[in-house]
């Protein structure tokens, strides 16, 4: 099955014809996705040439929609004109926005997951600042690379790109169901725990990784959650141990408190709800590699 993306996903990408929209566009599409066209303002009607494909430029999400019957869109817009992107794709009826954009102010990005909310949560977002979902094998919406790992029955979700990245090219052998970067910042749309319970339904996952980092509570709330809904083996990571109080590192949300957020807080509270926590990410990768095969046996 897969989680949120699947080889029937038809994709677009609003900014598509900018350079970076461009860039990974042509990287989704060798990639196998099934992107359909893009979206920019003030472009509609035009055509694109993106590696072998020549791919239709819509002025709106609705109108793409229309023409393509597209249901996931990719957002590669700077930040100021990212929360009416993220609107228009949520007034649309899309049902899954994956916004890459980083540097999306926090008032932004809880007006646009707000009006989501209102909405009737008919759209589901992911992000902002965030690498994206990949079912491997199947389709790649955003900027993770595909090349790295192959198709199988690990589900990963995580706040870190970089650690997304490593930890599913440690485990290529294994292969991943799904992967989804959910971003490092203060709000984001899809969490820890919605990616949980789309692992815990899904029947082709057989073992789910999570990466957190230090900063706010969603960890604990994911333990919580782990502890009282899932069976399936957990392993983790928390990213963070050598941070300095009271400084943002790297995300916007990995910022810790006294003993609020910390690394060893997140580790205890995963720990207690019986997830298996690495210490470094290669670690981790072990874990999650001897937890698979006692899975199996």
């Amino acid at each position: 099955m897969a989680i949120f993306l699947t080889e029937d996903s038809k994709i677009i990408v609003q900014g598509m014809t900018g350079a970076e929209g461009r860039k990974h566009t042509a990287r989704m599409l060798a990639a196998g996705s099934d992107v359909v066209g893009g979206v920019t303002p003030g472009k509609g009607g035009r055509r694109v040439e993106i590696g072998t494909r020549t791919l239709p430029v819509f002025d709106s999400v609705g109108a793409a929609m229309a023409e393509t019957g597209a249901d996931v869109t990719v957002v590669f817009v700077p930040p100021r004109f990212a929360t009416g992107a993220v609107t228009e794709a949520v007034d649309a009826g899309i049902g899954l926005a994956v916004v890459i954009t980083e540097g999306i102010p926090v008032h932004d990005t809880a007006s646009f997951w707000a009006h989501a909310c209102a909405t009737g949560n008919r759209t589901r977002v992911i992000g902002p600042n965030c690498p994206g979902v990949i079912s491997p094998g199947r389709s790649n919406a955003g900027i993770i690379p595909a090349d790295i790992t192959s198709r199988g029955r690990i589900g990963l979700v995580s706040k870190s790109g970089t650690l997304t990245y490593q930890l599913m090219y440690e485990l290529r052998d294994l292969g991943f169901s799904t992967a989804v970067g959910i971003g490092g910042d203060p709000i984001v749309g899809t969490t820890h725990i919605d990616a949980l319970a789309a692992f815990e339904a899904d029947p082709e996952t057989e073992l789910i990784v999570m990466i957190g980092e230090i900063g706010g509570d969603a960890e604990e709330r994911a333990a919580a959650f782990i502890k009282d809904n899932v069976t399936k083996p957990v392993v983790g990571y928390v990213a963070g141990f050598t941070a300095p109080e009271g400084k943002t590192m790297g995300h916007a949300g990995a910022i810790v408190s006294g003993s609020s957020g910390t690394a060893a807080a997140k580790r205890e509270a995963l720990e207690a709800a019986g997830v298996l926590v690495g210490k470094t990410p290669s670690e981790t990768a072990e874990l999650a590699r001897q937890s698979l095969v006692q899975t199996v046996a």
